[in-house]
Parts: C-alpha cells; sequence; structure tokens
C-alpha cells in the first residue's frame, strides 16, 4: 500500500489588524476525523480525496488540520508554537509514508514567525524525510517563498476570484500528486518575482483582465508536460519580506520551458498592473451618493474593514457618517462588538439598552458609537452560509436604533454572502442602503439587483487604498507603494533532488 499523508494549515492576515489572532481562532482536528469533515466538502483537500478515495492500493494517513475560522490579525507568538508543536507530533506519530499532500493559505504571519507555511514544510521535510513527494495547494493570495517551494516538490494554486475552485484545485494537486508516484513525474519549478500589489474588478477571473494570465496558465497546466501554473498576487495586508506577486510554472522535468512560461505569464501580468488596482469614492461622496438614491437599494461596500481579509470587522465610520448627514432610509449593516453582544443578552428580547458599537479592536481607527436600541433577536452564531458552508460568529444579536439595523457578532466572521443577514432574519432587498464588508461578492448577492454599489474609501486594516496602510517590511520599490517601480524579469528554477 502506498501511504499518502495529509495535512492542513490555512490562516490569511492583515499585519495591519491590531487585534492578534489566537488559538481559539481555529477549528482543530485530528486523525480519522480530518476525513469524515472533509469528505464531501467543497474544500481543497475534499477535492484531493475525491482523486485518493477510488484507489484501493492507497493508504491514507489523515494527521492534523488547523484551519482558522476566519482571517485576523497576526497570530501570537506562543499560538503559533502550539499549532507547530502539534503538527510536528502529528507527523512525527504517522510514521513511513510515500507522499504528502499539505493543504495551505500561504499568507499567514505570526509574531515570532513571517513564514509559518515555510516553516511548518521544512519541519515536515525534517520529519518525513528528503524522498518523500511534497504538493502543496495554496490561495493565490499566498505569499511564495523561497523556502516553501525548497521543501515542496510542486504547487498547486486557486485560479479563479472570487474563490470558487478550492474543490477543483485539490483535485488538480491530487491528481499531480499521483502522477509523480504512478508516473515518476520530475516536478521543475519556475517563479518570476514582480514587484507589484494589486486590487480591484481586473481581479475578477471571469471578466477582468487578469482572465489573459489565467487562461495562459489553464493552457500551460493541461499541456503535455505541464503539471501546474498559476499567478500569486499575494495579499496587500500581509506585511512581510517576501509580500509580491509571483508567476509559477511547473513542469515534468523541463526547466527551459518553466522558465519560458513563467516569464509569460509575468509579462501578461506586468501588461495590465496598472489597472489592477479598486477605484474608490470618498466617504464624504458615497454618503452624499446614498441619499440622493430615493428607489432601490445603495450596496456600500467597506472592503476596507473586511474580515475575509483580516480586518477586525469593528469599523462603524460608514454608519456613522451616515446618521451624521441625517440619512432616513433603512440602514443595515453587520459590526463586531463582543461587549454590546453581551449587554443585549443580559437585556433580553425587547428589551431597549444603551450601548455603544465599534472600536473595540481597533480603536486607532474607530471611535465607539452610542446607540439606544431595541434587542430584536439573540443567536448563538452558528449558521449556514450562502456559499460556503457553516459559520460561526459568536454570540450574536440584531439591534434597532431608530432606521438603523445592526447584525452584531462577538467574533469577526467571513461576509462572503448573505448568509449572516439571512441567518438572523434581515433580507438586504428590504433596505435602502446595506454596508457590505467583502471585496467580492458573487454579484448575484448584492451587484445584480443593487441600485448602486459604491466601493468606500473608508478606513480599516485591509483599505484598498494602500497608501493609507504604512507598510514597513516587505521589499521596495513596489506597485503602487513606489513611482516609476521597473519590472526586471527573470526566472528562478526550484527542483527536488531525488
Amino acid at each position: 500500500m502506498t501511504r499518502i499523508l495529509i495535512a492542513e494549515c490555512k490562516q490569511e492576515v492583515s499585519s495591519f489588524n491590531p487585534s492578534p489572532s489566537g488559538y481559539a481562532d481555529f477549528v482543530v482536528l485530528r486523525g480519522d476525523e480530518l476525513l469524515a469533515r472533509r469528505r464531501g466538502s467543497r474544500s481543497e483537500t475534499g477535492g484531493a480525496l475525491t482523486v485518493f478515495d477510488p484507489r484501493a492500493d492507497l493508504e491514507l494517513v489523515p494527521t492534523y488540520s488547523a484551519c482558522a475560522i476566519t482571517s485576523g490579525g497576526t497570530l501570537g507568538a506562543s499560538d503559533f508554537s502550539r499549532i507547530a508543536r502539534e503538527f510536528n507530533e502529528a507527523l512525527s506519530a504517522a510514521g513511513p509514508v510515500d507522499a504528502a499532500y499539505f493543504s495551505m493559505h500561504g499568507a499567514m504571519s505570526a509574531a515570532n514567525e513571517g513564514d509559518p507555511e515555510g516553516f511548518l514544510l521544512a519541519e515536515a521535510r525534517r520529519i518525513l524525510g528528503e524522498e518523500v513527494p511534497f504538493v502543496v495547494s495554496l490561495d493565490l493570495h499566498g505569499i511564495l517563498t523561497d523556502r516553501m517551494l525548497t521543501h515542496a516538490d510542486a504547487v498547486v494554486l486557486y485560479h479563479t476570484y472570487p474563490h470558487v475552485d478550492m474543490f477543483s484545485t485539490g483535485e488538480r494537486a491530487g491528481r499531480l500528486l499521483l502522477r509523480i508516484l504512478d508516473e515518476g513525474a520530475r516536478p521543475v519549478t519556475a517563479t518570476v518575482r514582480v514587484p507589484a500589489l494589486v486590487r480591484g474588478d481586473e481581479l475578477i477571473t471571469a471578466t477582468g483582465r487578469i482572465r489573459h494570465v489565467i487562461q495562459a496558465a489553464h493552457e500551460i497546466e493541461t499541456s503535455p508536460g505541464g503539471l501546474s501554473a498559476g499567478m500569486f498576487w499575494g495579499n496587500p495586508f500581509t506585511d512581510v519580506p517576501e509580500l509580491r506577486s509571483n508567476s509559477l510554472v511547473v513542469t515534468d522535468n523541463d526547466p527551459d520551458r518553466a522558465e519560458r512560461e513563467a516569464l509569460r505569464l509575468a509579462s501578461l501580468f506586468w501588461e495590465h498592473h496598472e489597472q489592477m488596482f479598486q477605484p474608490l469614492t470618498s466617504l464624504e461622496e458615497a454618503v452624499r451618493r446614498t441619499l440622493a438614491q430615493t428607489e432601490g437599494t445603495t450596496i456600500l461596500m467597506d472592503a476596507a474593514d473586511a474580515p475575509s481579509s483580516g480586518a477586525s470587522g469593528d469599523g462603524n465610520s460608514v454608519v456613522r457618517a451616515l446618521l451624521d448627514a441625517g440619512y432616513r432610509g433603512r440602514i443595515l449593516a453587520p459590526i463586531v462588538d463582543a461587549p454590546a453582544v453581551e449587554v443585549a443578552f443580559a437585556a433580553g428580547v425587547g428589551a431597549v439598552i444603551r450601548t455603544t458599537v465599534g472600536g473595540t479592536l481597533d480603536p486607532g481607527r474607530f471611535t465607539p458609537l452610542a446607540i439606544e436600541a431595541r434587542v430584536r433577536l439573540l443567536s448563538d452564531g452558528e449558521y449556514a452560509g450562502e456559499a460556503w458552508g457553516r459559520s460561526r460568529s459568536g454570540r450574536t444579536v440584531v439591534l434597532e436604533s431608530g432606521n438603523l439595523t445592526l447584525v452584531v457578532t462577538s467574533r469577526p466572521v467571513s461576509l462572503h454572502d448573505r448568509g449572516l443577514f439571512w441567518a438572523h432574519g434581515q433580507e438586504p432587498k428590504r433596505f435602502d442602503a446595506v454596508l457590505v464588508k467583502c471585496p467580492h461578492c458573487e454579484p448575484q448577492m448584492f451587484k445584480d439587483w443593487s441600485a448602486q454599489l459604491i466601493n468606500v474609501d473608508a478606513p480599516g486594516s485591509t483599505s484598498a487604498n494602500l497608501h493609507s496602510l504604512g507598510h514597513t517590511v516587505c521589499a521596495r520599490p513596489i506597485f503602487p507603494l513606489d513611482a516609476g517601480v521597473e519590472f526586471l524579469p527573470a526566472a528562478r528554477i526550484f527542483r527536488r533532488g531525488r
């Protein structure tokens, strides 16, 4: 029997969120529980299992999974040390294996380790040995580091944004690992560093200019001798030394082709990079446009405070601006504020409470907003998302204060869809203004039915106004933080000697 080890470790952080992540922010699975939770899921590991499970000659060795409930601030030192220790212990207990599949994100960062994924892969290599092939799946928002590439035989990354291909990415990773085992494929990787941090609609793979790069990557990957290809555009909010964009091509023992194709992908990307930014509307203008809209629903995209990108979720700037301007339409907004939730739970449904909302996690950016509100609903925060399965927002309440309805959660939760609103009795279409804390949602969720959608330049630790964040660690110069950035294409080759 060929023994394939399976492990996961996934989180995306914003270095600019002052509220650190901790061990409690992860769901930890061990052994067979990992397989039980992933089989039938739309995750990367779920996809890989559909490749492995039909094979009677394979023995799966599930070890350890630590996946963050949502993105967040930099992981605490002791918390990462605990995860790393448990990860290593699980791999050490697995015994000899013939191959390993790792499902990771790529944009983790801890107070004591700027490259957690690279560290864990190096530890896995030390424990499992130099001869065991590793295939790693990563989010295209991952920061691709030399240490990752040194210890992985091959990397497979998402092709789509918004991300709808996690499952198929796992399938691709599983098939690649079997090509190494069954066919003797010998992966060789070429990468090209591109000095750019990008955001915006041009990165939507169905419609944006990035589609030219992704189409070329798909053609490479599905061609004879092509094993993996794609474009990392990193996570601009994870301020670490190797933050940048990277093209990646993996071929079967053909370094010349890998180099040539990686250079082609990087050049395609650079050709359009100046259009890959998010135009933003000032908060003042966004309020003016909302007040002027008399029919339908205005969607106010506050991606600067998006928990899915690592923000705290306790931003109240847009709501405050609407109220200060005397807006009379019905407003629906999510916000993170655990103390306000506890006040509401203590008072009970129907009670009128005086509390503040916002500014509890990121007080440097947000000032608590005083409100008097009626408690309309109490919840344990366990709910089904519209797109991505179960979510956990912690104890959650619905507060009504005049024309403002707030869904207040105890903890940040990824707001990729309407699930949080629906689970707590709120239909966004019934409101005049809806605050959405996510950079991109599937168009049918908000954009297609809205009267207008405004990308607001509000404060927050995941602002697309990258100049506002204060990068101090990443290599410079880099677009768009610096003017006149030059791109001097050069490929780097990585291969495991076996």
